[in-house]
């Protein structure tokens, strides 16, 4: 979720048009052989492997109208009502559905890995109401939503440059940020987003990607120690005390040993079956940074954030946790929800219960950044 580049590289496959400098092209789908989108008139573009940046360069690429877009990956090429081309671009005035969510005013459909990717370009602020919409909620406290439209908006920018050139500059998931698509214009979301428009966090005056996660189990981590990556700013860990209402404050899981060990294999990390496991390294807070797992066939050390991922980020919540093996299974005893770096969104959601501005919220969470303005070139 990254060093910062300011020069466009060449175009790969699709990318942004000079005249859409304040689009974003956000993929939903990644990987895809098969889908469909439907609405209303939908214009359906093929397009050459140059992709929408050099409009009108394919004199025969075919262009047609329909209201349902069935999509399949064919090997070299994406297939679309009998054509194959190696990218299409969807338009319509209405909005496009799929998978239950409404997407506008334009999706392209390139060609990612052994499928497909479903991207949506559109303008920044409108995408930052989706994300906002899938992370927070239109009940959250006002301060809170506009906090969270600001961490978003940096976030998003940051990797809007850093994408440059690519096919599309950020996911709609949680390895990125949440979208939740077009959302109503009665939606209380809107107004945190242009109450705030253009604002961005900043760190010695640039850009940086502006973590945040769900639940800090009342201690926020340092990023460097989380993210192996050179332009992490030196953001200093604070205790949170405003989360623990939170659902995810305090968790347990229990895990079956037999579970744990084909999951562990599945990675590429075959110990037999696993015995015993303990955490060896932690951060300052306590969140585990090497974690030991003694198997039948021996011993491996993995890193924190590895065990997590391997586990399921959804089912071990964190790597603020304690574990022990009982018998047949590994019982783990947990706080938070997330890598618990930059904001916690329940820890804003308190303190903006009690009265704090989402100016507050910000400097409580991003210590030593500045609020700014996105440069208008």
């Amino acid at each position: 979720m990254r060093i910062l580049v300011g020069v466009l590289a060449l175009l790969a496959v699709l990318t942004v048009p000079a005249s859409a400098s304040d689009a974003i092209r956000v993929a939903l789908q990644e990987s895809v052989r098969l889908t469909e989108l439907r609405g209303t008139d939908i214009e359906i573009s093929a397009l050459p492997a140059g992709g929408p940046g050099e409009p009108g360069r394919c004199d025969g690429c075919p262009r047609w109208r329909a209201d349902i877009v069935r999509a399949v990956w064919a090997g070299p090429a994406i297939e679309i009502a009998g054509y194959r081309a190696p990218a299409f671009r969807l338009r319509s005035e209405q909005p496009m559905r799929l998978g239950g969510r409404e997407y506008g005013p334009a999706v392209d459909l390139l060609l990612n890995g052994e499928g497909f990717a479903i991207v949506n370009e559109l303008p920044l602020e409108e995408y930052l109401v989706g994300v906002v919409r899938a992370e927070a909620g239109e009940a959250w406290p006002r301060e809170a939503l506009r906090a969270q439209a600001i961490v978003a908006r940096t976030y998003a920018a940051y990797r809007r440059i850093i994408g440059a050139g690519k096919p599309y500059h950020i996911t709609a998931s949680t390895a990125h940020q949440q979208y939740a698509g077009r959302v109503p214009p009665s939606s209380p979301i809107w107004g945190a987003v242009r109450e705030t428009a253009g604002q961005v966090l900043r760190w010695e005056g640039e850009l940086f990607p502006a973590f945040y996660h769900t639940e800090s189990g009342g201690y926020t981590e340092d990023p460097r120690t989380v993210f192996a990556a050179p332009n992490m700013p030196a953001l200093k860990p604070v205790v949170c005390q405003f989360s623990a209402g939170s659902p995810h404050f305090y968790w347990t899981l229990d895990l079956r040993l037999a579970q744990l060990s084909e999951l562990l294999r599945r990675n590429g990390t075959d110990v037999g079956t696993v015995r015993a496991i303990e955490v060896t390294e932690r951060t300052p807070s306590l969140r585990a940074t090497l974690v030991s797992v003694r198997g039948t066939h021996g011993v491996v050390r993995l890193r924190g954030n590895d065990f997590r991922r391997i586990v399921g980020y959804d089912t071990l919540k964190s790597t603020l946790f304690a574990v022990a093996v009982d018998r047949e299974v590994a019982r783990f005893a947990g706080r938070g929800y997330g890598h618990g770096v930059g904001l916690c969104q329940w820890g804003a959601k308190g303190m903006a219960e009690q009265g704090y501005a989402a100016r507050k919220i910000l400097e409580f969470y991003y210590p030593g950044t500045m609020l700014g303005f996105l440069d208008r070139r």
